[in-house]
């Protein structure tokens, strides 16, 4: 018996030895997990919130932020950092181009030296590193310049010095202040994947003879006259109107700093014009065969809509295949409308 009772309490102290260790394990596992997509996002605007000012709103935060991230995902040239916050500022910047130590992190001698990086969170530190101090060293630089659109507008150009990047941002900008959030991810298929008939295929490259020889910079969806042509993603209106080759077109940029263009249709949906907001799925206009001429010509070509997205990276934009991107929304826009 008591040989027994000893392997029973050696058993049982091996069972909650294991289940404590598997506990914490558990507990390892987790720390390591990444966060998810929702919590990275909770994250960041709660930072922004927490260092907007009476001159500085969250979204000129987040819209510069997500500049930073966008050009960091398609420029190798640029570090990408990997934290909640992407803004980078450079050693020159934070530190002060005469600072002999550029790594420095001491507020005294970032400021003796003419840097610009502060301590945001009271540490006694300011550091590149740090989403707190690096939020805080940006509020104080757009402070400076005063609250009206214009003195942003101005702050972005003095920093940036690029207009391309200025409207960029200030696209951005204005989609998370109309929708009062910073998720603004989602993405449709151009026309109904129910109730009209659709073809298209990768034609990436593919030769064009009008206008001179070139290649073919998009996608073309092949449906009947007047099939409702959405718009893709949320985004800005950039340009309306004629254009020889595309016929009527209407040009979109998104808060990933990617234009969306739509191409070749029949009319405009009458409400549209340039600087409205758009969201996944709103009426663009109706596929068409509209370009290839001047204004008002038509029938050259099968009624279809050309599409095409084009990335800007701070420096230069160029147009890459969307056919991935639409396999993907085409999908995802049937699982939604089961």
């Amino acid at each position: 018996m008591k040989g027994g009772f000893f392997l029973v309490r050696h058993s049982i102290s091996w069972l909650v030895l294991v289940l404590m260790g598997g506990i914490v394990l558990s507990n390892v596992v987790h720390a390591n997990e990444a966060p998810s997509k929702e919590a990275t996002l909770e994250q960041r605007m709660s930072l922004y919130v927490q260092f907007q000012d009476h001159i500085v709103p969250w979204y000129y935060l987040a819209a510069i932020d997500q500049y930073e991230r966008n050009i960091q995902d398609v420029r190798p040239d640029i570090p990408k950092r990997e934290s909640t916050v992407a803004i980078l500022f450079s050693n020159e910047y934070w530190a002060g181009a005469l600072n002999p130590h550029q790594d420095d992190t001491s507020p005294f001698t970032i400021n003796y030296f003419g840097g610009l990086g502060l301590d945001g969170n009271g540490d006694g530190i300011a550091s590149p590193e740090d989403d707190e101090d690096i939020l805080f060293t940006l509020v104080s630089y757009l402070s400076k310049f005063g609250p009206t659109v214009e003195d942003f507008k101005i702050a972005l150009y003095e920093y940036y010095q690029s207009e391309q990047v200025v409207n960029q941002i200030m696209t951005i900008a204005k989609m998370y202040k109309h929708y009062d959030k910073i998720d603004l991810n989602t993405h449709v298929f151009p026309v109904p994947v129910r109730g009209y008939n659709y073809s298209y295929r990768g034609t990436w490259g593919a030769n064009r003879g009008w206008g001179g020889r070139r290649i073919h910079e998009g996608t073309d969806i092949f449906a009947g006259y007047s099939t409702p042509v959405v718009s893709t993603s949320y985004g800005v209106v950039e340009v309306m109107g004629w254009n020889e080759f595309g016929g009527w077109r209407v040009g979109i940029r998104d808060n990933h700093n990617t234009y969306h263009y739509y191409a070749h249709l029949a009319y405009f949906n009458k409400d549209l014009k340039v600087g409205d907001i758009v969201e996944p799925g709103m009426m663009l206009g109706g596929v068409g065969s509209t370009g290839y001429g001047k204004e008002g010509t038509s029938g050259k070509f099968p009624p279809h809509l050309h599409y095409g997205m084009y990335k800007f990276n701070g420096r230069t934009e160029w147009a890459f295949d969307p056919y991935p991107s639409l396999r993907q929304w085409e999908k995802f826009t049937r699982q939604q409308k089961k």
